[in-house]
């Protein structure tokens, strides 16, 4: 359920676009410049006002850089300050970054955008042999592999590397059938990329340096989480704690880092923008081939209407296409629950866009604030309070079902049935997907322990008879979930239920004789 509620997230958040409609007025370099100083006034002021800790801002107009700029802090509680040059964790703003690097390998002919998984990747399977047989790379990047969007990511949050997760998929039973439904799998994109790679010889971070962070000098930007963290000049994640930004865990997105891993600062990702503009070109050299990059931009998948401004929203290859007030818009948002909330907007008809880099979690204020700077831009004002229309959308992912939550498990049963022997329960249960799951008992008291080698360890309290409860998530610790016993014959447990870890059904694990 903690990854599935993570999992919603994202889905939401790949549909907030700075949101425009057709037919609008024409941008120009003096209206552009004229509203800048504006959206500074709305960036420092949210930071004043303590809407977030810290955020970076890109803006490019005709393939010129028009502006770069910091606001607040890289960590609440410490001086320094976010500038230009402060890299930020990019969370699913990597998946058009990722589209961009598998266009460089279609341009160079390594590859093509209906290149066959199994010819690239033949140990990758789904749960059927015929989407196996036929998926392709456009396939993992358009979400339309029948996989669910939270496939994967409950075993990444317990630890497991890329290969295990990637081999893992296998267990999963699709959502729909092949190409007839759309599920945002940031481990299915993580298949496309990689395997993209394949014919190249080289793994999937070598290849994005090689393709696209060193042609254009994004030298801060990279696709592993130790260069992130090599960076002095880099901004933590925040979430709320007590009504308070803090800086409470940190996120090594590696094992998905084609759709969640890149890192990156304002002033590499306004080069990015240049080229993607640019329709593959960068300074005046074509360095993606046109009809390599262009079906990266294709409106393939309607995924309904934009959750504030009701705009027509498609996904292609790693974007968003949606249909707004201004024309069409490249997008894509990013988040991590843990604390972090990315965004790009391009227009390309007007070859303007904006890059909005955040600090915390939740928060709609890039979204807010990319959807006012193009009013500012076309109607010379703001025609709606977008940041308090995507703050709603935002604080509206969690809340309720952390509160749910606790309606049903925040307070024991006046009388609980009483709970059997800890021997009843203690044991190894396992399935082919999750592993091993160890119930153990420490001092008289269950723990359970998960991942590989049981790293992550979370004790367990009791609530009424074979039901306990506990709280594997570090963001949200007072979000409590279920983890439920079933009893044999024998008055022992024969398989356990872990609700936060059943939502592709896979919950379930059986004890291990």
């Amino acid at each position: 359920m903690a990854s599935f509620l993570r999992a919603m997230a994202l889905a939401l958040v790949v549909m907030s676009m700075a949101c425009t409609n057709a037919g609008a007025e024409t941008a120009t370099k003096e209206k552009v410049l004229a509203a800048i100083p504006k959206l500074e006034k709305l960036a420092q002021a949210a930071v004043a006002n303590g809407g977030l800790p810290g955020l970076a801002i890109a803006i490019v107009y005709q393939d010129e850089v028009v502006y770069l700029g910091g606001f607040g802090v890289r960590e609440v509680g410490k001086p320094e300050k976010v500038d230009a040059d402060t890299v930020f964790q990019l969370a699913s703003f990597s998946k058009p970054i990722s589209s961009t690097i598998v266009a460089a390998l279609v341009s160079d002919g390594a590859v093509s955008w209906d290149s066959r998984i199994a010819d690239l990747d033949p140990s990758f399977k789904l749960h059927d042999t015929y989407p196996t047989e036929q998926l392709t790379v456009t396939d993992l990047f358009n979400h339309r592999s029948g996989l669910s969007g939270n496939a994967g990511n409950d075993l990444e949050e317990l630890g497991f590397d890329r290969a295990t997760i990637l081999a893992r998929l296998h267990f999963l039973k699709p959502t729909s059938s092949f190409r007839a439904g759309y599920a945002y799998s940031n481990f299915g994109l993580t298949e496309g990329a990689v395997a993209a790679a394949k014919p190249t010889g080289k793994s999937w971070e070598e290849v994005s340096e090689e393709k696209l962070y060193k042609p254009l000098g994004m030298s801060s930007s990279s696709s592993r989480y130790a260069d992130f963290l090599t960076h002095e000049n880099r901004a933590e994640l925040h979430v709320p704690v007590d009504g308070k930004w803090t800086a409470l865990v940190k996120r090594d997105p590696d094992p998905q880092a084609p759709a969640g891993g890149v890192s990156s600062n304002v002033r590499d990702l306004a080069q990015w923008m240049r080229l993607e503009l640019g329709n593959g070109k960068y300074n005046g050299v074509q360095l993606i081939k046109e009809e390599a990059i262009a079906p990266t931009h294709e409106p393939l998948f309607n995924r309904g209407k934009n959750p504030v401004t009701g705009s027509p929203s498609f996904y292609g290859r790693g974007w968003n296409v949606e249909f707004g007030r201004y024309g069409t818009v490249w997008g894509h948002a990013g988040a991590f629950s843990q604390g972090a909330r990315t965004m790009v907007s391009l227009l390309p008809s007007e070859q303007l866009g904006i890059v909005v880099l955040a600090n915390a979690f939740p928060t709609g204020l890039p979204e807010g604030l990319a959807d006012t700077f193009f009013d500012l831009v076309f109607k010379g004002a703001p025609t709606s309070d977008w940041t308090s229309q995507w703050n709603a959308v935002f604080e509206s992912m969690f809340g309720p079902a952390i509160e749910a939550a606790k309606k049903v498990y925040g307070t024991k049963p006046a009388t609980p049935a009483p709970a059997l022997p800890v021997s009843a329960y203690a044991g190894i249960y396992a399935n082919d997907y999750l592993g091993d799951a160890v119930v153990a008992e420490e001092n008289g008291l269950l723990v359970l322990k998960l991942g590989p080698n049981g790293a992550k360890s979370r004790p367990l309290t009791h609530f009424d008879r074979d039901l306990f409860i506990y709280y594997p998530t570090p963001e949200m610790p007072e979000m409590p979930f279920a983890v439920t016993f079933q009893i044999g014959p024998d008055q022992k447990a024969s398989q356990v239920t872990i609700e936060d870890l059943n939502d592709d059904g896979q919950g379930v694990l059986a004890r291990v004789k």
